[in-house]
């Protein structure tokens, strides 16, 4: 999607509000895997998620191309819309933000915290994207996707970090939601010219990327009924697809207990605390157990924003239940 030079041009705006996040290999996580696996802390940005890495791209461009833009718009199950506040509030631009119903209260507290107008519609993530492009043209606010060029430019600087401070990653694994996160380290590895195998993780209660893959064209899915709310999304992104389909090299489905379980282990092994698509990466290199076969893995611990009464529910030895 973008050259190495172009990938480093964004660095400086970003590091302005987000200085480089950690990768550390913890020594309880070999002992129990076998093998040296490298944490990708995307849970140490000032929000909580990797997504204001993209937010800060998205304005610094909007606001040199459309300086006189009125506001912001754009749908969210929560990390993409802190990322769009917490930029849009540096950037001096209105940002209005729908989830649906059944959000994340800690996350909507978040956003409001942040800056934005909230609103509430529909019952999951596609509901609120119809919603918000509705009320842009309606407005005439400009349309944040979740998935766009500048998000995917500004988030691939956390695998840019990752690629330049760690040699010989055999594998990555990266959840999967619209997309924005694996291929921003699909492009990154590209534009570094790494030969690291990049593995996209999924809900199995929202497998459209998966089955998408499988199919060889967009199929959405009924429902996306998962706790791990970052990556329930029901319709696939056609360029995301492609360069998932081009530059992934599997794609793994973990259900809502793997998921319940491996924010268990992170917690026990490195006390970070994960939400569902933060954990999911584990998730997935849990359940191919020695696939990867000594060597050194990474997984993108891509956010920890999950509401307290769910993080009870899963150190309790349960999992949550998905509204």
């Amino acid at each position: 999607m973008f050259s190495l030079a172009e990938l480093e041009s964004v660095l400086a705006p970003v590091r302005q509000s987000v200085p480089p996040t950690p990768q550390y290999a913890w020594p309880l996580l070999k002992e129990r895997f076998g093998l040296e696996v490298v944490v990708k802390h995307e849970n140490h940005t000032p929000i909580g998620s990797f997504k204001v890495r993209g937010g800060i791209v998205y304005f610094d461009r909007l606001k040199r191309q459309r300086p006189s833009v009125r506001g912001v718009i754009s749908a969210t199950r929560g990390n993409h819309g802190q990322s769009l506040a917490f930029a849009g509030a540096r950037a001096g631009v209105a940002v209005t933000i729908v989830v649906p119903h059944g959000n994340a209260t800690e996350k909507n507290a978040a956003m409001r915290s942040l800056g934005a107008d909230l609103i509430e519609h529909g019952s999951d993530f596609d509901d609120a994207r119809e919603h918000a492009m509705r009320i842009a043209a309606e407005r005439g606010l400009e349309f944040a996707p979740s998935f766009h060029r500048d998000l995917v430019l500004g988030v691939a600087t956390y695998a840019y970090e990752l690629f330049t401070s760690v040699d010989d990653l055999d594998t990555v694994y990266v959840p999967i939601g619209l997309g924005s996160g694996i291929c921003g380290v699909i492009s990154a590895r590209d534009a570094l010219g790494r030969r690291t195998r990049i593995v996209g993780v999924v809900a199995e209660a929202a497998n459209s990327y998966a089955r998408s893959l499988a199919a060889g064209r967009i199929v959405a899915t009924n429902s996306a009924a998962t706790f791990a709310d970052g990556m329930a999304v029901r319709t696939p992104d056609p360029a995301a697809l492609d360069i998932i389909r081009q530059g992934a090299d599997r794609v793994v489905e973990v259900s809502d207990d793997e998921i319940a379980e491996a924010i268990r282990i992170l917690y026990s092994a490195t006390h970070n605390c994960a939400e569902g698509a933060g954990a999911a990466a584990l998730a997935a290199l849990v359940k191919e157990g020695a696939r990867p076969q000594g060597g050194r893995a990474a997984v993108i611990l891509s956010g920890h924003n999950i509401d307290r009464s769910w993080m009870q529910t899963v150190l309790a030895g349960n999992t949550p239940q998905a509204g």
